[in-house]
């Protein structure tokens, strides 16, 4: 329906009026016949009023909600998540290797150690194919016998100097016990037992 400014209406109104009042002042037996006209023209007007305001209001945006809280963005909240998660260590393991033993067996005694690290007098990285297992055998041997003296009745004092010798040894390797890195102490884990079956000579008690 076509929009009808207040001031348009109001020269409606007015033409409106000017007809129906002389008719009805004038004619007044034809008054009756005229009302029901100018009641339809008066409730046309009313219409067009009605549509006009009516197109013309517009809804604004509804009133905001201070209580409402904005919804975080997941990938912010997991990025969060994940920063706050915390960053895995790769530091390598500080354990020495040592032979593996049931649970709540006693430590062996420094002559047993012992004999078991004489034993790789008979071994070597001479053997085609054999220098891992050489080296990783006698670094087990010289951790265990290390052991043993820590534990034994004699105090770790009588065998400070094959102690330190050991301690030496593990320091220099600095918990990488991979085949590259004894390789290249080889001379180092040699000289460290050869050191160490010298020194147990002086004391035959501690083997015998």
């Amino acid at each position: 329906m076509r929009q009808m400014d207040s001031g348009h209406q109001h020269r409606v109104r007015t033409r409106i009026a000017l007809f129906i009042i002389p008719e009805l002042e004038d004619k007044p037996m034809r008054a009756t016949q005229l009302i029901p006209g100018v009641a339809v023209v008066l409730l046309a007007a009313a219409l067009t009023t009605g549509c006009s305001d009516g197109h013309s209001t517009k809804a604004g945006p509804g009133p905001v909600d201070s209580s409402v809280t904005a919804t975080p963005t997941p990938g912010i909240t997991a990025a969060k998540r994940v920063g706050s998660l915390p960053t895995p260590s790769t530091a390598t393991s500080t354990g020495y290797p040592t032979t593996l033993a049931a649970p709540g067996a006693a430590v062996p005694q420094v002559r047993d150690a012992f004999a078991v690290l004489q034993a790789t007098y008979n071994d070597s990285c001479g053997t085609p194919g054999n220098c891992q297992y050489f080296l990783n055998r006698l670094l087990t041997n010289l951790d265990d016998l290390g052991n043993s003296m820590k534990v034994s009745p004699k105090g770790t004092s009588h065998f400070r100097q094959p102690l330190a010798w050991i301690g030496q040894m593990q320091n220099a390797l600095g918990g990488d016990f991979t085949f590259d890195n004894l390789h290249k102490h080889q001379s180092l884990l040699v000289t460290t037992r050869d050191k160490i079956n010298t020194w147990m000579q002086s004391y035959p008690d501690d083997y015998r």
